[in-house]
């Protein structure tokens, strides 16, 4: 795959695709596989994934690009990546730990008897921060979940049972993450009709943000008030409903300016503006610069 941006309106994607007689839906190799098979001109290509993405520093430092925010890995780094964001490695870094990826469908078994609100962790993945800084012991117990898992995943055994130890292996460490989490989540005060409501406000905006820019539609949609929509959002991810939706479609507009081609007309028309002016005018507004201002920033990038 070429560098260069594409024309036809697509960001690179990058599909779960393993070594055709590997035959599982998770994948578990060193950093040191990444760095030795993949070239630096496909490392830095900016890639929107399709899967889970999971990076475990254990040794020396990189810089992963993740959605226009550089982030900083050193020992003890865990980033968590979820399906659609777009990622770019380091390619000059030389660092140690795991990556493990899986698709977003192999975490649920086709009968399980887990309860639903336990359940409701691996459907949330989303809930667990994109980065975390493990203390030692945490260190040391992702590593062991992740060593016997990637020790599990080349058992001479059918593909069936494997998939159903490694399953059962990648639950425990979620459930782990989301406990590290808790520890340290700014939102346990927050009322849980609240947070429902937060919740559901953003899986709607991420589903609709092309179609749907004003918050009185997902109130309606949401059976609940402006006000009341406001304040759940307001206590749970510190800004109004209006500037999270503005933020959601400015992402995705930075997104399609920096690793595409596509005119400014056409991304406007993506997005759901019926001008492009009113396009560049809400650019403007959220990134602080003219549409075309950012494309140029990241050319050649």
């Amino acid at each position: 795959m070429s560098a260069k941006k594409r024309a036809d309106g697509k960001i690179v994607i990058a599909p779960y695709r393993p070594a055709a007689n590997y035959g599982l839906d998770l994948e578990i190799f060193p950093a040191s596989v990444l760095q030795r098979k993949a070239s630096v001109a496909y490392l830095r290509i900016a890639k929107r994934i399709e899967f889970h993405l999971l990076i475990f520093v254990t040794g020396g430092q990189c810089s992963i690009m993740v959605d226009f925010e550089s982030i900083a890995c050193k020992r003890g780094s865990l980033l968590m990546l979820q399906p659609g964001q777009v990622h770019r490695f380091d390619a000059t870094a030389t660092w140690n730990g795991w990556i493990v990826i899986f698709r977003p469908e192999f975490l649920e078994p086709k009968e399980t008897t887990i309860p639903i609100g336990e359940w409701e962790i691996f459907q949330q993945l989303d809930e667990l921060p994109m980065a975390l800084v493990l203390n030692a012991s945490e260190q040391q117990a992702v590593a062991e979940s992740v060593t016997r898992m990637f020790q599990d995943a080349q058992l001479n055994a059918s593909a069936g049972i494997r998939h159903a130890l490694l399953r059962n292996q990648l639950h425990a460490l979620l459930i782990r993450l989301h406990l590290v989490q808790g520890r340290r989540s700014k939102t346990a005060h927050i009322a849980p009709v609240l947070l429902q409501r937060f919740k559901q406000y953003r899986l709607a905006v991420e589903r609709d943000f092309p179609q749907r820019h004003r918050v009185a539609d997902y109130a309606k949609r949401l059976g609940c008030s402006e006000k009341s929509l406001g304040r759940a959002v307001l206590e749970a991810a510190g800004q109004s409903a209006k500037a999270y939706l503005s933020q959601r479609i400015a992402l995705e507009a930075k997104r399609l300016l920096a690793h595409t081609g596509l005119p400014i007309s056409v991304i406007a028309d993506r997005l759901g503006f019926d001008e492009a002016t009113n396009f560049i005018k809400f650019f403007r507004r959220e990134a602080g610069c003219a549409p075309g201002d950012f494309r140029s920033q990241y050319a050649g990038r």
